[in-house]
């Protein structure tokens, strides 16, 4: 018996709801029309459940805050952003992130395929089935591959300034947050992109952190709160912090993975850029700088050599 039942919608509601969406897809796809005044438009009739140009009279700043063009994103701060390409999806995150608050946003019936739509929009791929539940932020947005059947579940957070790769089957849980970039530890804006792969059927469980480059090869599993810094292989369930192999399941005989498409054993490792200019030149050897252990035994031993040349009362 399947987990999940089908939703029980009437056949009319369906039909309207997909007609909208498919009428706002088609304005948002009109390339002799301004995705930012759609957007504006939209939020006012679900927001506040009048025009934009009714609300501009009866609460200016309200529709003043509606308005993608009146809105920055941190996005827009970076050096490495395409702003061009950020300038295309950003009335889409706009509406993306505040129509999650409002009851279309919030019911599954509506808001999943709202949001799905968008998405189509936004990643460079957005696979058949995608499923994205409220509150899921993204960074840039456009830098996120999403396979069939993947599914992002409640304040997820992906962080694709780097690049993220969610393979068919993905699922993220609650909490989950998922990283492509990391800062030196000297130097906060020398920041380096690593490309984050997560394979074919992983699930990544509540509250778990995937930091940079890291590759999660397919069926396996990050555990709840767990924090992934580096590769896992097929099948393995990693758990803690750092997340280390707990158990590899049982897939013997199992025609679903007879062929790997993301396996970490066999995968190139992810190259890293430097995404400020300022510190292009910087030699791999030289980011990370000894640990206090290091340092404390290197004194040690300097004091121990300068005490052993020095001589003693009786020697002089």
């Amino acid at each position: 018996m399947p987990w999940l039942l089908p939703p029980r919608i009437e056949h009319e509601d369906v039909r309207t709801l997909t007609n909208w969406i498919g009428a706002l897809a088609e304005r948002l796809d009109d390339p002799s029309q301004d995705r930012n005044l759609v957007v504006r438009d939209i939020l006012a009739e679900l927001v506040y459940g009048t025009s934009f140009d009714e609300l501009s009279e009866r609460a200016p700043m309200a529709a003043f805050a509606l308005d993608p063009r009146r809105v920055t994103f941190e996005a827009e701060q970076y050096v490495v952003t395409d702003q061009g390409r950020f300038a295309s999806v950003k009335p889409l995150l706009w509406a993306w992130t505040q129509v999650d608050g409002t009851p279309f946003g919030r019911s599954m019936a509506t808001g999943i395929p709202f949001r799905r739509m968008l998405a189509e929009r936004v990643f460079s791929r957005a696979g058949h089935g995608l499923k994205i539940f409220p509150g899921v932020e993204l960074s840039l947005g456009y830098n996120i591959e999403a396979g069939d059947g993947v599914v992002l579940h409640r304040n997820v957070y992906l962080d694709d300034i780097g690049g993220i790769e969610l393979h068919d089957g993905a699922s993220l849980a609650d909490e989950v947050h998922v990283y492509s970039h990391t800062h030196d530890v000297r130097e906060s804006d020398d920041v380096i992109l690593k490309r984050t792969v997560i394979g074919r059927g992983v699930r990544v469980a509540y509250h778990a952190t995937v930091l940079a480059g890291s590759v999660l090869s397919d069926d396996a599993m990050l555990g709840a709160m767990a924090v992934a810094t580096r590769a896992v292989d097929p099948h393995v369930v990693a758990l803690g912090v750092p997340a280390r192999p707990h158990l590899r399941k049982d897939r013997n005989g199992d025609a679903r993975f007879r062929e790997l498409v993301v396996d970490a054993r066999s995968r190139a490792p992810t190259p890293e850029i430097r995404a400020n200019p300022d510190f292009a030149n910087r030699v791999a050897s030289d980011a990370v700088p000894p640990s206090i252990d290091e340092r404390l035994a290197s004194s040690e031993s300097s004091l121990g050599e300068s005490a052993a040349s020095e001589p003693s009362p009786r020697e002089s």
